[in-house]
């Protein structure tokens, strides 16, 4: 799964009517709420959206025939494996009318075509592990996990023999970085992981 790194936009008028597609990155509900709120123009007349964060979804026509707007967009974004992530795209009506196969491909295109154009994250999925270690095997830990790709130390408490790491590690990288650690440390650190 992605998200996107940044909000993107994208315009383009499809028989006299303009569609603006908005898309953003979203962390919750209400930041997908906010994000619809604050690309939603009130003097046109249709502001359509859709958002996605994991299991949780929502869309809306607000006011074209139903299905023609909202779930399009949605599968805009499942058509390229999005997550945490909203859309808004904005109508302003031209004069010609243009059905409702039109309409699904009108704003499903746009969304699709905005989402195209926009940079993409990978979604990693990390666990909060916790590394006991000495003194004499710090340096060399915090060296290496700090070369792991993804990996982040959330936290570091001293105690009177070493130190206790809270870190977060790629899901998919746990046991090849609990053995690189006992490798580092000839078995003196331990990780402990979430049950």
């Amino acid at each position: 799964m992605f998200t996107l790194a940044q909000p993107e936009t994208f315009a383009q008028d499809i028989k006299k009517s303009r569609f603006l597609a908005a898309a953003g990155p979203v962390a919750d509900e209400a930041a997908a709420k906010a994000f619809i709120a604050g690309h939603s123009d009130a003097s046109a007349n249709h502001n359509c959206w859709a958002w996605r964060i994991g299991q949780s979804y929502r869309f809306s026509d607000d006011g074209e025939p139903s299905g023609t707007a909202g779930k399009p967009i949605l599968q805009a974004l499942d058509g390229q494996s999005l997550d945490n992530v909203a859309v808004v795209v904005t109508r302003w009506f031209g004069g010609i009318l243009l059905g409702s196969g039109g309409l699904v491909r009108a704003y499903g295109g746009t969304a699709a075509a905005c989402l195209r154009a926009a940079a993409k994250t990978e979604i990693v999925i990390s666990v909060e592990a916790k590394i006991t270690c000495g003194f004499a095997d710090l340096a060399i830990v915090q060296a290496r996990l700090a070369a792991q790709p993804g990996v982040r130390i959330v936290a570091e408490t001293f105690t009177a023999t070493g130190a206790e790491l809270v870190v977060a590690l790629p899901e998919a990288d746990i046991a090849a970085i609990v053995r690189m650690i006992a490798d580092l440390t000839s078995g003196r650190a331990t990780v402990a992981l979430p049950d």
